[in-house]
């Protein structure tokens, strides 16, 4: 089975919705894809728990009502054999999809960082127990400490509460000017400025970070340096996030450029590759807002509407106002790039500590002396935190991108060449 696709948008969060719709009014034939179940992205997450605002079910509403959108659920993207095609792959198959254009839309993770006891049950980033949390872990009465950093951790926080949980505390690491200075300027954005009312917490401190996790067969409290003290809390889990990496290994497997660890984009979305565009959190941080307009313009931009595009200049540059005031208020602190000890793992796939890292000069280097990076999340994970604690930037990936079925793979025998 073989596809063509006028528009190909690879993501179906906010950026990839957004660009789905101003996109179709067009006509042209537009294919979206997606690995999760429905659209709205991590932000958006559905689940038995989860409660899907308002906006993002009438996005969901109004791509269902296009005729021509084709949305492919619980699907990835396993190669790209040859110019302007990938290979595809569902639970059911795989199958190569053609395109004239391609929109990049495809977030970001979260960035975790080792520190001892990180590898205990119970811990987890911020942003995955909220995930795993929708999805319909129970949390009734438990103790959780959230750590890390940007306000990921109170909504963290506030889904845990809405589902039982004690919170005990929520450790900040920006200092406390730092957040003030923040919280200052959010009446600039209203929403934003009412939102952080309703997300304030007691328990919330600054210039506080987690030192080590503490127990034996799972988490049963954590370490924390809380404002200059070391303070000791139990908890049943614990969850820590850094802020975020964007997703850019698709579009370094495309030959997109990469710059400040996104994917670099112009006026209109576009990267320096011909008919290639990238929207959202791969572009770099600001939130849905930013992302719901960086997709408009990507996709009015793609089909040729470039006056459209235009018209949300003024609206991008107010969110981005908000993207670096929120990313140099959150900026982590170069202590975090010490919390690891020698015996740390940092691979958690390949059992790869801290001290089998810090003699090698690049990634390359440090994956074929230790085999960082070479376990079942293929460097997704330790990826990111060798990149903050040393500076390697990862290589583009090689095909496939995600494990595939042999049947999918074997589709590429009968790929013409580029």
């Amino acid at each position: 089975m073989n596809e063509y696709a006028d528009l190909l948008i690879i993501g179906a969060g906010p950026a990839g919705m957004s660009a789905a719709l101003a996109a179709a009014p067009s006509g042209a034939r537009i294919v979206m894809l997606d690995d999760n179940p429905l659209p709205g992205g991590q932000i958006w997450r559905d689940g038995p728990q989860a409660n899907v605002p308002g906006p993002a079910r009438r996005l969901r509403e109004r791509l269902a009502s296009c005729d021509n959108i084709r949305h492919h659920a619980g699907t990835r993207v396993i190669a790209a054999p040859g110019a302007k095609q990938l290979l595809v792959e569902d639970d059911d198959h795989g199958w190569l999809i053609s395109y004239d254009k391609l929109i990049l839309c495809t977030g970001a993770r979260e960035l975790l960082l080792p520190f001892p006891g990180w590898t205990l049950p119970g811990v987890t980033g911020a942003g995955g127990l909220q995930a795993l949390i929708k999805a319909g872990l129970p949390v009734q009465n438990e103790r959780v400490v959230i750590a890390g950093s940007g306000p990921l951790l109170l909504a963290s926080a506030a889904t845990a509460k809405q589902h039982g949980a004690q919170v005990q505390r929520i450790a900040e690491q920006a200092s406390r000017s730092a957040v003030a200075g923040f919280a200052a300027q959010l009446p600039r954005w209203p929403g934003k400025w009412l939102q952080s009312f309703s997300l304030f917490d007691h328990h919330y401190r600054t210039a506080t970070h987690v030192l080590a996790a503490l127990g034996t067969d799972r988490v049963e409290g954590v370490r924390l340096q809380q404002q200059g003290n070391i303070v000791e809390l139990e908890c049943d889990r614990l969850a820590c996030g850094f802020g975020l990496i964007a997703n850019i290994q698709l579009g370094q497997a495309l030959g997109c450029a990469i710059e400040d660890q996104a994917i670099a984009v112009d006026a209109w979305q576009a990267s320096n590759r011909a008919d290639h565009y990238a929207a959202g959190e791969c572009t770099g941080f600001g939130g849905s807002e930013l992302a719901l307009v960086e997709g408009a313009i990507a996709g009015h931009a793609a089909v040729g509407n470039l006056q459209a595009a235009r018209q949300l200049w003024p609206r991008r540059a107010r969110w981005q106002g908000f993207a670096k005031a929120l990313n140099s208020a959150f900026a982590l602190d170069p202590r975090l790039k010490s919390l690891a000890q020698p015996d740390t793992l940092v691979c958690r796939c390949e059992d790869v500590p801290y001290a089998a890292l810090t003699g090698h000069s690049d990634w390359r280097e440090a994956k074929l002396a230790s085999r960082c990076g070479m376990g079942a999340c293929q460097g997704r994970v330790c990826g990111g935190a060798v990149q903050h604690l040393f500076g390697w930037q990862p290589s583009a990936p090689r095909p496939p991108f995600s494990p595939a079925r042999i049947e999918t793979l074997m589709s590429l025998d009968d790929t013409p060449p580029a």
